[in-house]
């Protein structure tokens, strides 16, 4: 008798799971609204993992240009896995590229979509406005995700008539090398939803981890007030920008020190993120304005993409 029940309970058990993995969204159809640098990344590494791709931009020039840089990051990517095979390289970049159609209109082919990934610029007002438009017309079914790195997810959510079908789903930069996603769920997103996303990110080759909707999630939450402080102290003259970078490497075995790192990801938006979470929470000591970092972003000196780094790395 208990063997009988026991095989009752595992298949009562095994049905349950599979039926609320029935329940789940198997995204194959993706949106990206963004032409930057993030939403080529997204795009390509979905386009790569055997999923086709809207990418959205409002400008031709920009779609053009994204384009050409997700066919030059392909072919690097090409070179190294199948360097002595230049056919299949060839075939790689090809097929990949197939799988990307782009569009000036974020509101086309919307009906056909699983998945929406907003990366355009970190605006909450933009952003909430374009979703608003977006679920005008998207199906049923169709999912919400931002890109965000600063907004918060449920502020977002909360301008769409879909806030159990909306979560955060935050890359990092470079994309296509960058383990991590963040996968983000507000109050509101359903568990079908959140599994949802886990599943994508691992179909994208990527190791997902829970994040609630706190600023900055987890990596942000931790790295940009471990930046400021490093400025800090360069503030106050404790030390020089050399031998905090020098310590932070050797001492701690971080590849780039933090004003290097600062550099990277550009001084302008470690200064929109610190700012956005000071206008949140304007006692925390942690979200505290940098005068020297705000004085060089007003000099539009944002790092290494202007060529304005706080000292040439040789």
């Amino acid at each position: 008798m208990a063997f009988i029940t026991r095989l009752f309970m595992r298949s009562m058990s095994s049905s349950s799971t599979t039926m609320a993995s029935a329940k789940k969204i198997l995204v194959k159809h993706m949106k990206v609204i963004g032409g930057g640098l993030m939403g080529t990344s997204i795009a390509q590494v979905a386009a790569a993992t055997d999923h086709t791709v809207v990418l959205v931009n409002q400008t031709e020039d920009i779609l053009a240009k994204s384009r050409k840089g997700i066919e030059e990051s392909l072919q690097k990517v090409a070179k190294k896995k199948s360097a002595e095979n230049l056919k299949g390289a060839d075939k790689f970049v090809a097929k990949t590229l197939s799988s990307i159609s782009t569009r000036m209109d974020a509101a086309s082919m919307v009906h056909s979509i699983d998945l929406v990934v907003e990366a355009i610029v970190e605006n909450l007002q933009m952003t909430n406005e374009l979703f608003k438009r977006l679920g005008k017309f998207a199906v049923e079914h169709t999912l919400f995700a931002s890109n965000t790195s600063s907004l918060q997810v449920t502020s977002l959510a909360n301008s769409t008539t879909r806030q159990d079908q909306f979560a955060g789903l935050h890359f990092l930069n470079p994309v296509p090398l960058m383990k991590l996603v963040e996968v983000i769920k507000t109050p509101m997103t359903s568990q079908k939803t959140f599994e949802s996303l886990l599943d994508l990110s691992k179909a994208l080759g990527k190791h997902p981890v829970a994040c609630k909707d706190t600023p900055g999630f987890i990596m942000n939450h931790l790295l940009v007030p471990y930046l400021i402080e490093a400025v800090r102290l360069y503030e106050r003259g404790d030390m020089s920008k050399e031998d905090v970078n020098t310590a932070m490497k050797l001492g701690a075995g971080y590849p780039m020190g933090p004003f290097e790192c600062l550099d990277y990801v550009r001084l302008d938006t470690t200064k929109f993120i610190l700012d956005g979470w000071h206008e949140m929470d304007s006692k925390n000591p942690l979200f505290q304005p940098s005068p020297s970092l705000n004085k060089l972003v007003a000099e539009n000196k944002f790092g290494e993409k202007t060529g304005d780094e706080h000292y040439k790395y040789k």
